[in-house]
């Protein structure tokens, strides 16, 4: 009897493409991780409470549902390449604009710079996706899709090592005096005001440097052959799709399991920092447990993709969802060091989750994936509006993270009870992909 030999994850023909698409798994991951501490950031500098805070996060993954769908006609009556560069356009310009939103030391110029950003991050989610899934064979689509989204925490790794760097240890409105308070609450107007725009222009410069390092992506990838040249389709073909796509109850159950994903994975990476201040650390030291939770999540991420050849995805994400659970209630109900420990490791139990529910989503769609792929990245906004809930748990009583108590610890673990809920309806969908959808 023959040996039927698996196709290869990547033929050698489309190595170089996959590495250019691939880095910018990377470039996004920069981006979300340099923006993550922002906003306990400007929550100081601004004089902002939680709530307010996490308008940051709000219109940061919001860009994200407003300009997927546009993504996605724009792949489809072009290519994935037109998708890609007009990706790398918006991103450029998004984060350049924060140089006049530093001079007008505005919040809502900040707010709005960030969500042009995330026009782009949200046409590179939805074309380099379901691009890499097409670079060979659908039987090793979701290993390959696992693969290039193992590049993602390196991106993130180094957003965050320039946030800790360049920005957090620069802020003079995080210093704190002898007893542990800060000192930049007790300054007058006119010294409040001169740290207020030093601190500014320090956020301000990373993301001007990365505006000009997207640039010259952009230009690196408008000169460089990609696999696909498309045709125009037209838009009726495109609501076709969508109206097929949402037939689909793998599908339909994906978007809602991605939604609750991502809002969960950045609740705990965006209020890690909030945890771990009131354990008396700052945002400075807090920082080194967002490395681990990165590092764990990186780790994760290479060790699930060679798992993926062994055991069924469904199975695997319901067995990391569940786990992500245990952790949560551990975050929640360890008081002290020990339940910080517990929320960086929940990082470990989502490494797989994001491309591993992509993949069973568009798994068997075919031409469909374009569109499907953007509601896809349309779920990203989980990430939008689940931190504005958790920054007013986070209020309850004022603007400290011990004000009350609920179920008899603090409003800051309590507040991990809503990433808990989120990884129950993962957990679901990894079940319904085993029993159900009969995803191999």
């Amino acid at each position: 009897m023959k040996n039927i030999q698996k196709p290869p994850v990547v033929s050698k023909k489309v190595l170089l493409p996959f590495i250019l698409i691939t880095s910018l798994f990377a470039l996004w991951g920069f981006a979300n991780d340099i923006t993550n501490p922002m906003v306990s950031a400007f929550k100081k500098i601004l004089e902002l409470n939680n709530t307010q805070a996490s308008w940051v996060q709000a219109a940061f993954y919001g860009g994200y549902f407003t300009m997927a769908l546009p993504a996605a006609f724009v792949v489809k009556k072009y290519s994935y390449k037109a998708g890609i560069l007009v990706g790398l356009a918006l991103y450029a310009l998004g984060a350049l604009l924060f140089y006049p939103a530093a001079a007008m030391e505005n919040y809502f110029f900040f707010l709005l710079a960030l969500y042009i950003l995330t026009f782009g991050l949200a046409f590179l989610e939805t074309t380099a996706n379901p691009f890499i899934l097409s670079m060979g064979a659908e039987e090793t689509a979701t290993q390959r899709l696992n693969l290039a989204q193992a590049f993602n925490p390196l991106g993130a790794l180094s957003g965050l090592l320039v946030a800790q760097v360049f920005i957090l240890r620069t802020l003079q409105s995080d210093d704190l005096d002898a007893q542990g308070n800060s000192i930049y609450e007790t300054l007058e107007v006119t010294a409040k005001a001169s740290i207020k725009t030093a601190d500014l222009l320090v956020i301000r410069n990373p993301y001007v440097g990365l505006g000009i390092f997207v640039l010259f992506m952009m230009v690196l990838i408008l000169l460089v052959k990609m696999p696909e040249t498309r045709k125009e389709e037209n838009v009726e073909g495109m609501w076709d799709s969508i109206r097929r796509i949402f037939k689909k109850e793998r599908f339909v159950g994906g978007v809602l399991a991605q939604l609750f994903y991502v809002g969960a994975q950045i609740m705990c990476w965006t209020y890690i920092y909030q945890y771990a201040e009131n354990l008396g650390i700052d945002n400075a030291h807090a920082v080194n447990y967002a490395y681990a939770a990165l590092g764990i999540f990186l780790l994760g991420r290479f060790l699930c993709t060679y798992l993926l050849k062994f055991i069924n995805a469904g199975k695997l994400l319901m067995i990391l969802a569940l786990l992500a659970i245990v952790c949560c209630t551990g975050t929640i109900f360890i008081q002290g060091i020990g339940g910080l420990y517990s929320l960086v490791l929940v990082s470990f139990c989502m490494s797989l989750m994001f491309p591993t529910i992509y993949g069973i989503a568009l798994n068997g769609l075919g031409d469909d994936a374009k569109p499907a792929s953007a509601f896809l990245v349309m779920a990203i906004v989980g990430g939008a509006f689940m931190p504005v809930l958790q920054g007013l748990v986070l209020d309850l009583g004022g603007t400290a993270y011990d004000d009350v108590r609920i179920m008899g610890v603090p409003e800051v673990n309590f507040s991990f009870a809503l990433p808990l809920v989120c990884f129950a309806v993962v957990a679901l969908y990894g079940y319904r992909a085993l029993k159900v959808y009969d995803i191999r």
